[in-house]
């Protein structure tokens, strides 16, 4: 590791400690100050977003995520005032007892420490993670694409801004540069950094897992399914689908495979009728493809190959699997799943409840769309990535899934025999 870069560590470990002394009060007033700050310097952020967008291609899935406009700051803006709203998390009593002689023990919570983010695209992730480490306690180091790049150095600019106009260590938050050697850096950081999330493609995500030196916890791919039932209502399942599929393919949320049971083949034209306005292009298998045939546009039906089932799309395309069978659609929901969301269509709650329990995934839905997988719309105020492992966190992560505990054992002079 270059003596620069450990430099840069060792001066984000320091700040988290000084994290420690902020009062929630404080904390709260210095990101309600970012969002206002946010929506100011708005325009300045926007021009900063059209030279990353410049460099790529607008057909690329993942320009979607890419860009910033004057309604996802003002959303970043509000989302950032959300989180300053919000209980904090630290120094909650998890558990307590006091001992035969007379020892006390306390549960408490507390922040990891130092959170290190390596994330692709997206620069409203920059926003998220600074608000949420901030109200946990934790310091941050990004780690960011470099097709993001100047939109994330305007971003951690306005931030730091705010800190040095508190008087506090702008090294509470810092961002890397956007090169490879930095990102291997920060993989071997142990003894600075406590926790890596990697958010974006799979192929990140694999890639971070492997390499890591340090604690990783998984994020953000996501194959998601929604199963049709042969009980499902066509109305709900059209509404659902069209939505889970085409209100932002980019995301990880977004549908990628319809699976229906083969008794309600005759409905899925109208299930898939909305999907033509969005130009969605499926790929269905041999039964699905027949009973779409000359009632989907040609040019947007496709016949399936053993590639279409388990890709995640992120872009208007989605898979169809025909099965015959609730048992079958298990069955292809535990081979391709990601463990992020799936949902089933269903008027029948004996079959609702049995996929609930039985389906492996952060996130199990019964008439819902997958859409909703979020942070904000759980309530969670924003979130840090969506977690698709079953250790420590699950799910959308907030404040609460960004600490840990320590015990605290306070007595009168007690030794063990």
């Amino acid at each position: 590791m270059k003596n620069s870069t450990k430099k840069i560590f060792q001066l984000v470990k320091d700040a988290g400690q000084e994290l420690s002394l902020l009062s929630d009060k404080s904390i709260n007033e210095i990101l309600n100050t970012v969002a206002d700050e946010t929506l100011r310097n708005s325009d300045f952020i926007l021009s900063e977003n059209k030279k990353d967008l410049a460099r790529m291609d607008k057909s690329n899935p993942k320009y979607d995520r890419l860009e910033l406009t004057k309604e996802r700051i003002e959303s970043i803006a509000a989302d950032t005032r959300k989180v300053s709203t919000l209980i904090s998390p630290l120094n909650r009593i998890l558990g307590e007892n006091t001992r035969p002689n007379g020892m006390k023990l306390k549960k408490i919570s507390v922040p990891f420490g130092v959170i290190g983010i390596i994330y692709e695209a997206r620069p409203n992730v920059s926003f998220d993670v600074f608000a949420l480490c901030m109200k946990s306690g934790n310091a941050c180091i990004l780690k960011g694409g470099s097709d993001a790049n100047d939109s994330n150095k305007a971003i951690i600019k306005i931030i730091h801004n705010v800190l040095k106009k508190f008087k506090l260590d702008t090294h509470f938050v810092e961002l890397l540069p956007p090169d490879r050697e930095t990102t291997a850096e920060l993989l071997e950081a142990r003894g600075y950094v406590d926790l890596l999330i990697p958010r974006g493609s799979k192929g990140l995500i694999n890639f971070v897992r492997e390499n890591a030196k340090i604690p990783v916890i998984e994020t953000g791919a996501g194959i998601c399914h929604t199963y049709f039932d042969e009980f499902g209502d066509t109305k709900k399942g059209t509404d659902i689908v069209n939505n889970a599929k085409t209100r932002r393919v980019s995301v990880c949320n977004a549908l990628d495979c319809l699976i229906i049971h083969e008794k309600r083949l005759s409905d899925l034209p109208v299930i898939c009728s909305e999907l033509k306005k969005s130009d969605v292009i499926i790929y269905a298998d041999e039964k699905a493809y027949a009973a779409l045939d000359k009632k989907y546009p040609e040019p947007l039906l496709k016949h399936s190959t053993d590639e279409t089932f388990g890709t995640e799309f992120l872009d208007y395309k989605m898979a169809i699997k025909t099965v015959d069978s609730f048992e079958e659609a298990l069955s292809h929901i535990r081979i391709n799943s990601s463990g992020h969301s799936e949902c089933i269509i269903t008027e029948n709650q004996n079959r609702a409840d049995n996929y609930l329990k039985r389906v492996d995934a952060a996130c199990v839905y019964h008439n819902v769309s997958t859409a909703f997988t979020d942070g904000a719309q759980f309530g969670l105020g924003a979130e840090i990535g969506i977690s698709t492992q079953k250790l420590h966190a699950r799910g959308p992560m907030g404040l609460e899934e960004l600490t840990t505990y320590k015990w605290i054992i306070q007595g009168d002079g007690q030794i063990r025999s």
